[in-house]
Formats: C-alpha cells, structure tokens, sequence
C-alpha cells in the first residue's frame, strides 16, 4: 500500500470518527434548535435559537414542572368526544420502522415533527383545569411567565392524573398552543431535550428559566 492510499484511508477513519462521536453528543449531550412557532410567547420568539439539553439520557433525570422541553409530535390530536378522562396518553402510530429511517427519524432527526412547550405536571400529579386556571393537586398553579390577559381552557382534557412515566406540558401563549391539551400526556421516552440556553439573538443571550 503506498502512502498516498494509507494517508487517505487515515483521513477517512479520523472523518468516520469525528462523525460518529458528533452523533453522540448531538444525541446524548446537547443540540442547537430554533424556535419555529408562537406557541411559548412571550418566553420564546420566534426564530430564537436555544441550546437543548439532553444529558437526561445518561442520567435519567426527568424534567421537572416548569422546564422548557422539545418533545417528539403525536399523531393526532383528540376532541372533546373521543377524549377519555382516565386514559390522557398521547398517540403515536406513525413511527419508522427499518433501520435506516429509524437512524434518520431519531438521529438525523431530519424527518420529525417536534414541539416545545412547558412542563406543567408530572407522573402522578392531578391536572384541573377549571375557569381559566390550572390547578396541579388541588392547588393554583402559579405562573407568572405568562401574560397578564392569558387564560387557560380546555374542552378536552381537563381533570384527570398524569400517568407514571408521562408528563403533561402547554405552550405559555395559551390561545395559540397546540399541546396536551388536546393531545395528551407525553411518555417521557419521547422528551428529546430540556431547553437550557438562548444564544440568539445576542442581546437575550443566557440561561432560560
């Protein structure tokens, strides 16, 4: 072999490498998003670029209320007539099913549909929403990341107990948020990260509470 082929082949692994180890910290560290919707005003803007992280993957620890997560999109939404109270969990039927798109869909992610929205309650926690306000067991949610003139309605879940190993999360521009709501609790499994940072623009550049 002479050495122009063995620099070449060098070169490939070292590029092979590098690809695979950015997979991983993309996948198991940290990832940049940008936020596409007006869902999490006045938080979020549009067009804001966020720093997501996604060391929960190692560590197992879950997102807590009040976080900021992305989440993987649910098939479909419910309505108020097919919506059940005791079962609030969301649907999913679209997943891939060979190697390759499953690579692409969870890895690349080039091929999903996610949302970014805010923690509202936990496995176990008891949801109400009831005029206009949300009560998390029994008590009055306090947020004051939301606008003064925000309300808070749902014609389809409404009063039920977020299932083990599911969260519950909305979107802080109420009116324009599609979530679980009407979607449904999420299973944590599919929780791809927990917004940390802001670093565009600039001038709201830092820690995102």
């Amino acid at each position: 072999m002479n050495e122009r082929v063995k620099d070449v082949i060098e070169w490939c692994y070292c590029i092979i490498i590098a690809l695979i180890l950015a997979l991983v910290f993309r996948y198991y560290i940290a990832t940049p998003t940008i936020v596409k919707q007006r869902s999490m005003f006045p938080t979020l803007q549009e067009n804001q670029r966020l720093i997501l992280n996604r060391t929960f993957r190692i560590t197992k620890k879950t997102p807590q209320i009040g976080d900021i997560i992305t989440f993987e999109a649910p098939s479909k939404e419910y309505s108020k007539l097919n919506a059940d109270q005791s079962n609030p969990v969301a649907i999913y039927e679209n997943e891939p099913k060979n190697i390759i798109s499953k690579f692409v869909y969870y890895i690349l992610e080039t091929t999903k549909k996610s949302y970014i929205k805010r923690v509202i309650a936990t496995s176990g926690d008891h949801v109400k929403i009831e005029s206009s306000k949300v009560y998390i067991n029994g008590e009055l949610l306090k947020e004051e990341y939301l606008n003064n003139d925000v309300i808070t309605e749902s014609e389809v879940f409404y009063d039920f107990i977020v299932p083990d190993g599911y969260i519950f999360a909305m979107g802080d521009n109420r009116t324009k948020s599609t979530d679980c709501r009407s979607l449904g609790c999420i299973p944590l499994k599919k929780v791809e990260g927990i917004v940390t940072y802001r670093f565009w623009p600039f001038s709201k550049f830092g820690k995102i509470d």
